[in-house]
């Protein structure tokens, strides 16, 4: 049984307690990682963050990760990474009862996320949540049915109409919570952070490719994430082939790291073009294989943020990433000295061919852009990310620290990429 008794100190109301509920923890994509990522330093920092969910995926065995079993199970169709859960209603609210948390937290819109919302507004407790997938946009990709579309916007709107704030990961998926209807004064941009110590340089091991079955030499060209219409790889494959008719002779090839419906069509098209899908790769090993590529290539108009792509550039990467969606907000692509990749049009094969030959043919060019943008990363730590998730919770609960405490740091150089205000949170 979950259980903390209530803690005093000189008199002082008891710390904050946030109880978040998630679809996604023991899968195998950025929205876990960063969650995971998040439990270790609230017990590292000591605060009570308690995260809930329901899957029979593997979950670490951690005094704040709390797994409850579901009632029922199914792989959706195409998708053998990704469940669909029925959670059990009961055992989650006494969970929640036992917990008393100060705000509770929803981190999916999926059937535990929608159990969490139901016991939040029974007990009264303040709501906030976090914008981490694009799902209208998902099912634009998925459906091209522009009235699945709207239903699905009208669901979004819907579920997160009484949360009292909503993260957004990036600026332009602030703009998108607006035509959700949520009001600017429930908006906050979460300062994005990313576990810059699990993913370095210095993780750089070129053997690991031989242990794999694939040759040493060559630049290697990595994507890491869904395999899945949604993240745009027909475009990566489109690309892939184009540059390849630029540079017939070259040893360079394409890595992908990831499963998904996808990938079997992927595989397909491009057989006999250096081509090699890994599938799932986790903790070191995935480490190891991001510090070991060359640069880092990711497709999708549909990420909120793009966790991946704060990865790759940690490790050293130069990375490229399309001109739609969160991604692009966190590469640097102005100033030779400070550049960390390039936002291209996702309408323009030819120019993403282009730019990968010049990265590929180029060493010292590629090595350049790859060490600013380990220096780049360096700014998003998971750490300040969880600092200022915390601090707004504090701020929804009425329990602020002291000012001197709470002073928010500068996102990046660049204004245009400046968090959402703070103050813009209800009291």
């Amino acid at each position: 049984m979950i259980s903390r008794e209530d803690q005093s100190q000189s008199g002082r109301a008891r710390p904050l307690r946030v109880a978040l509920f998630t679809d996604t923890l023991g899968d195998v994509n950025g929205v876990s990682r960063f969650l995971n990522d998040i439990a270790d330093r609230s017990l590292e920092c000591d605060r009570s963050l308690d995260i809930l969910t329901s899957t029979r995926f593997a979950v670490r065995d951690l005094p704040n990760l709390h797994n409850f079993e579901p009632r029922a199970a199914i792989k959706l169709p195409g998708y053998r990474d990704l469940e669909f859960v029925l959670p059990p209603g009961r055992r989650l609210f006494g969970a929640v009862r036992s917990l008393r948390p100060d705000v509770i937290h929803i981190s999916t819109p999926g059937p535990v996320g929608f159990v969490g919302r139901l016991i939040a507004r029974r007990l009264g407790i303040p709501l906030a949540g976090v914008y981490h997938t694009d799902f209208p946009a998902y099912v634009d990709h998925l459906f091209d049915d522009a009235a699945l579309t709207h239903l699905s916007r009208a669901a979004m709107k819907r579920f997160y109409k009484p949360f009292r704030c909503v993260f957004a990961r990036s600026a332009e998926y602030g703009a998108s919570l607006g035509r959700l209807g949520i009001v600017a004064s429930r908006r906050v941009r979460l300062r994005a952070g990313c576990n810059t110590a699990c993913f370095h340089p210095r993780f750089r091991d070129e053997r690991c490719w031989s242990s794999l079955g694939l040759s040493d030499n060559g630049v290697k060209v990595l994507y890491v994430g869904r395999v899945s219409i949604e993240k745009n790889l027909p475009l990566l494959a489109d690309v892939w082939k184009r540059f390849l008719a630029l540079a017939p002779q070259t040893d360079a090839q394409l890595i992908i790291v990831g499963d998904g419906p996808y990938r079997a069509t992927m595989e397909s098209t491009l057989a006999g073009c250096n081509a090699h899908f890994l599938g799932f790769r986790h903790g070191d090993e995935l480490s190891r294989l991001y510090a070991s590529s060359d640069l880092f290539v990711f497709p999708s108009t549909t990420d909120t943020l793009g966790q991946v792509v704060l990865e790759s550039q940690a490790s050293g990467l130069p990375a490229l990433v399309t001109n739609v969606g969160g991604p692009k907000e966190v590469v640097c692509h102005e100033g030779e000295s400070r550049r960390t990749g390039f936002v291209l049009s996702s309408g323009d094969p030819a120019n993403w061919a282009r730019h990968i030959l010049r990265l590929v043919t180029d060493a010292k060019f590629r090595m350049a852009m790859g060490a600013a943008a380990h220096r780049h990363a360096q700014q998003f730590s998971i750490q300040d990310s969880f600092d200022h998730f915390w601090q707004v919770h504090e701020q929804l609960a009425g329990k602020p620290r002291p000012a001197a405490q709470i002073e928010p740091k500068p996102l990046i150089a660049d204004s245009s990429s400046a968090p959402l205000p703070l103050d813009s949170v209800p009291a």
